[in-house]
């Protein structure tokens, strides 16, 4: 057998953690401000004001807009997520003990992003409902009023993740699931997680904040939440001879920051009946 056989194991390992990470590891990554290939213990977001236009005379100087520019640092933190593949093991099984493992560690990488820009949301100051009720129009339309007075800008990169009883509220209503009002961008057809209402992409998750009664969801502005990665997720193969198995290591070095609070909206919703 070639001595360089392991390094074939190792890249073919490697590439099904990216690709699964990728696909089913994270939801929300693509849904914020993403800034990648970070140097250093932390980065920093820039969250510009808004600017203002004027007029200039004939030959005058024009107008500088003085937009003020509020730098907020991102702490990036390291994780790791491992396992032990007995090489035995494999002659045992006949499943891809690899692709277990590759998608298993990728998953757990995946939910430690969602956990982090979840946990940055949660900053969010501005709010609507009170818990009394579960995820109703009212409360929706409440939430969207917030966003518009606020100018946050409705430019299809307006986002807003809910639990799986709230998601189960959107289904109750006509607006959210009738072609009438939708057209062809029905939840149930489109996979059941995601889709499109009110120009916001609505997002299954299961990993916001929750007590007995009481959950959290947000509805917010891609530019509102910054993630930072330092380092995507890596995967490092080593044999133990006296274990008679690999251990295989998946890193990756990321964090997460509230940018701006007037692009966010906490929704709070009742969880328990």
């Amino acid at each position: 057998m070639s001595v360089s056989v392991d390094q074939v194991f190792i890249k073919q390992f490697e590439a099904d953690v990216h690709l699964a990470y990728q696909q089913m590891g994270t939801k929300l990554r693509s849904t914020v401000r993403s800034k990648s290939g970070v140097v250093g213990a932390s980065t920093t977001f820039q969250k510009v004001g808004k600017g203002t236009a004027s007029t200039k005379s004939r030959h005058g100087i024009v107008p500088v807009m003085n937009l003020n520019h509020e730098p907020v640092e991102c702490l990036l933190q390291d994780y790791y997520a491992g396992d032990w593949v007995d090489a035995l093991d494999e002659l045992k099984t006949n499943v891809d003990e690899r692709r277990v493992v590759a998608s298993a560690g990728a998953y757990a990488l995946g939910r430690k992003t969602d956990e982090l820009i979840i946990s940055a949301m949660n900053g969010a100051t501005t709010e609507v409902g009170d818990y009394s009720t579960g995820l109703t129009k009212d409360l929706i339309l409440s939430a969207l009023e917030v966003l518009n007075t606020k100018d946050v800008p409705d430019d299809g990169r307006r986002f807003a993740v809910v639990g799986v009883r709230q998601w189960n509220e959107l289904l109750a209503m006509d607006e959210f699931v009738s072609a009438d009002y939708v057209g062809d961008d029905l939840p149930l057809i489109s996979g059941g997680s995601s889709k499109k209402w009110l120009g916001i992409t609505w997002i299954l998750h299961n990993g916001l904040p929750v007590s007995e009664e009481n959950r959290d969801c947000f509805i917010y502005h891609s530019t509102s939440v910054g993630h930072a990665c330092g380092q995507e997720v890596k995967t490092d193969i080593s044999w133990h001879g006296e274990r008679a198995a690999h251990f295989i290591s998946n890193s990756m070095s990321q964090g997460a920051v509230l940018i701006d609070t007037d692009g966010i909206v906490r929704v709070k919703c009742q969880e328990a009946a």
